[in-house]
């Protein structure tokens, strides 16, 4: 079992890029109403994947903690 729940970032803002501190997440696009279907991603050994559904390119930033990205906007609470 996980020790912390899977994190979940958003694209309100509809940028291209956004640098996040984990390699497995969720992506829901914008924020409900307005999302798309909560696809989990997993990097694996690369340091970047864009999400299926909304574009949205991820990249691993190892200055950036858990719950932290860039935009700072992007962790859904």
């Amino acid at each position: 079992m996980a020790a912390s729940e899977t994190p979940h970032f958003c694209n309100d803002l509809g940028v291209e890029k956004i640098n996040v501190g984990v390699k497995e997440f969720k992506c829901m696009g914008a924020r409900p109403p307005f999302d798309h279907p909560h696809v989990f991603l997993d990097m694996g050994a690369d340091g970047q994947i864009v999400c299926p559904y909304c574009s949205t390119l991820f990249v691993h930033d190892t200055k950036l903690g858990p719950q932290e990205t860039d935009p700072p906007t992007c962790l859904y609470e």
